[in-house]
């Protein structure tokens, strides 16, 4: 299964109404460091546990959210635990990088 993709009509629902942990990736085609970062995270939400999620937001079909959180530059990765805003992240990760980070708030 891939990452669920979310976008300003979808945010509240699956985001801001989600029980436990929800990383979200602010990305877009076009960029180059984003598409380093998707294999990443994928190969991460198979071991996630059932409480953390992991979905994707494009910038490019979707401003608002990102306009709020002031999201600058791509990727940036978000992370909500019970709907509240914990931390954001800007840059790319590899995937020790990225668990050391998830580790914090699981």
């Amino acid at each position: 299964m891939g990452l669920q993709s979310v976008d300003d009509a979808s945010y509240v629902d699956q985001v801001l109404n989600a029980k436990g942990v929800v990383v979200v990736d602010f990305w877009a085609p076009w960029c180059g460091p984003c598409g380093m970062l998707g294999p990443v995270l994928e190969k991460a939400a198979e071991t996630l546990p059932e409480n953390v999620k992991i979905v994707k937001y494009n910038v490019d079909e979707s401003q608002s959210v990102a306009q709020q959180l002031g999201v600058r530059g791509i990727p940036t990765l978000a992370v909500y635990k019970d709907g509240q805003l914990l931390a954001q992240q800007a840059g790319m990760m590899n995937s020790a990088q990225f668990a050391a980070f998830l580790k914090k708030f699981v």
